[in-house]
């Protein structure tokens, strides 16, 4: 990861739009600026040999085409390969990971998948909505989709076996950790801690950072400068502590701060 993420705040106007982090040499991490929008969302793109995915296309504000393009053409060069098919897909339907979205249609080579239930199904094959698997082949590269609604009804994880990355939005990540639907919600949480069990997973990356380096402490809502972030991975052992949280509060979900997360219940 890199030192730090831009932070918006006083250097607005000295900063880019989009960082772009190389983790690795085909999977890249880019992290929209708080002067853009103060969820300031990060976005995936994972490459496989026939396709990559990006996954989520940011708060809106920003050329986010250019952007992907550009991380595309460099990856393109290097290999010395003419083109590649680019799958977009969204971690949920909130408007600042779908923003973007529209921009990408009329983009050649591009696939841009629903953010539903039923479109979800449809594309993936997704018979038993939450509880069904789909694995998504990038060409050299598979990609586990796991439904984990309760933030959003349509919300999902991706997995990755290559890196052994959990992609898990605005379900898991360091900061408020907003529960549309608490039973649905822990019941996903529960599904992604037996996955992490058996996966493999190394590292697990949300799409915010809300909280600072001080433990329990999360940046006040709306704020457009986020001096010493928390770092942005998590792991399986902070997901046991979520769900130990979740099941302790059950029959009386309440707001709940943490060292590296806050339980919020809308």
């Amino acid at each position: 990861m890199p030192d730090a993420w831009i932070r918006g705040g006083p250097d607005c106007g000295e900063e880019p739009d989009v960082q772009v982090h190389r983790y690795g040499a085909s999977t890249f991490i880019l992290r929209q600026s708080l002067c853009t929008s103060f969820e300031a969302p990060f976005l995936y793109l994972l490459f496989g040999d026939d396709r990559v995915l990006l996954e989520d296309t940011g708060a809106g504000g920003i050329d986010v085409v250019g952007a992907v393009d550009a991380v595309i053409e460099q990856v393109l060069a290097e290999r010395g390969q003419g083109s590649i098919e680019l799958l977009v897909l969204n971690s949920h339907g909130h408007g600042d990971h779908v923003a973007g979205n529209s921009a990408f249609e009329a983009r050649p080579d591009t696939t841009v998948v629903g953010f539903t239930v039923d479109e979800l199904q449809d594309a993936f094959g997704l018979e038993g909505w939450p509880l069904d698997r789909a694995e998504i082949d990038l060409g050299g590269r598979v990609v586990d989709l796991l439904p984990i609604p309760g933030h959003q009804e349509a919300h999902i994880a991706l997995f990755d076996r290559r890196t052994g990355i959990l992609l898990t939005g605005d379900t898991f990540y360091p900061g408020r950790l907003f529960i549309d639907d608490f039973p649905t919600y822990q019941a996903s949480i529960d599904r992604l801690l037996d996955f992490t069990h058996t996966a493999g997973v190394c590292s697990i990356l949300g799409t915010h950072i809300e909280m600072s380096s001080t433990p329990g402490d999360d940046y006040d809502f709306g704020v457009t400068d986020h001096p010493d972030e928390h770092a942005l991975p998590l792991d399986a052992s902070q997901l046991e502590e979520l769900a130990a949280a979740l099941e302790a509060m059950a029959d009386a979900p309440h707001q709940e701060a943490h060292d590296d997360f806050v339980v919020f219940p809308l």
